[in-house]
């Protein structure tokens, strides 16, 4: 395979699975302790990626469970109101809906989570045997729900156990390591084994330099992490490289102005996703990936608007050289 191509997935829908909570973020954006009002959304990686799933035309759905209360209501209507579906959505009437908080500083912003004891918590690999994931041809993980409780871990280990050749459906699993969410020392061995599981990894190069070794590189990562069919390791704001096989293709982000940075990774990784379902070549589908993210840089929240339609499709038809043009410039 070359670095101009992709690993195809079947046709077919998406289905993202995990848990989502309620947040709360000082608006405007300041300190949480001198705000004066707050703004209530929602937060989760594999809903945020579902949303940007939705937002490109990918049928979706997500599945997970939220509290018998006012703020998993209104996670559900939101997730739904994106396009999702949400019809899997269980709720739970003896544990409450996940709840976050975000403190943004000067540097960076800082999330408190009052998650245990949640309704997703106690998600299992029972959840697997939904319809929906058994007609599906990508089913979307993240390294957070293993660090939910034994049997979110269960649910993911169970995912990612059958081998690649004999699954139903292609296993995306994105490392989003929470280091607030594993006990010391656990996380490390637990996430590479499930990272290299699955047929289309994410992993950001800071990320796995904190969980595998200060001096690793990009291609160090691949040596890690060889089984994926596709490895994707994002480098920030400079650039993405997608590895298949031997080969690899690097893609310059795009730069803008950044209002928050939480949710970029979680719409990098649903413009990628969607790049694959269309059939697009690596360098197409790491451009959409980044085009996804700036949408969520420059908000408060996780899931902001994406460019219209005919300006994503010039930007991804740039020769390389207007790309890295285009990149130089923060967009609008």
């Amino acid at each position: 395979m070359s670095a101009a191509s992709a690993w195809r997935l079947a046709p077919g829908p998406v289905v993202c699975v995990g848990e989502t909570m309620a947040a709360m973020a000082p608006e405007p954006p300041d300190a949480l302790d001198a705000a004066e009002s707050v703004r209530l959304s929602v937060a989760g990686a594999e809903s945020n990626v579902a949303m940007y799933l939705a937002d490109h035309g990918v049928p979706v759905s997500w599945l997970s469970a939220v509290g018998d209360d006012a703020l998993g209501r209104r996670v559900r209507a939101a997730v739904a109101g994106a396009g999702v579906d949400v019809s899997g959505v269980r709720t739970d009437p003896d544990r409450p809906t996940g709840l976050l908080l975000k403190d943004p500083g000067a540097e960076g912003t800082r999330v408190t989570y009052y998650r245990k004891g949640s309704a997703a918590s106690a998600l299992g690999p029972g959840l697997l045997d939904d319809e929906r994931v058994g007609g599906a041809a990508l089913l979307h993980l993240t390294g957070v729900t293993p660090a939910l409780s034994g049997s979110c871990r269960a649910l993911v280990e169970r995912a990612l156990r059958v081998p690649r050749e004999e699954r139903p459906h292609a296993v995306a699993f994105d490392v989003n390591h929470r280091a607030a969410l594993w006990p010391p020392d656990t996380a490390p061995q637990v996430l590479r084994d499930l990272a290299g599981r699955a047929d289309i990894t994410f992993v950001g190069l800071d990320e796995a330099q904190d969980l595998w070794g200060a001096g690793l590189t990009a291609d160090d990562v691949r040596g890690l992490l060889g089984g994926p069919r596709v490895l994707v390791v994002k480098d920030g704001a400079r650039s993405a490289t997608a590895y298949t096989g031997d080969d690899a293709c690097t893609v310059p982000a795009l730069r803008t102005d950044v209002v928050e940075p939480v949710g970029a990774g979680d719409a990098f990784a649903a413009g990628f996703l969607a790049g694959l379902w269309r059939g697009a070549g690596l360098t197409r589908a790491l451009r959409l990936g980044h085009l996804t993210a700036t949408s969520a840089l420059r908000v408060v929240g996780d899931h902001g608007p994406l460019p219209g339609a005919a300006a994503v499709e010039a930007l991804l038809d740039l020769t390389d050289e207007e790309w890295r043009q285009r990149g130089q410039a923060p967009m609008s």
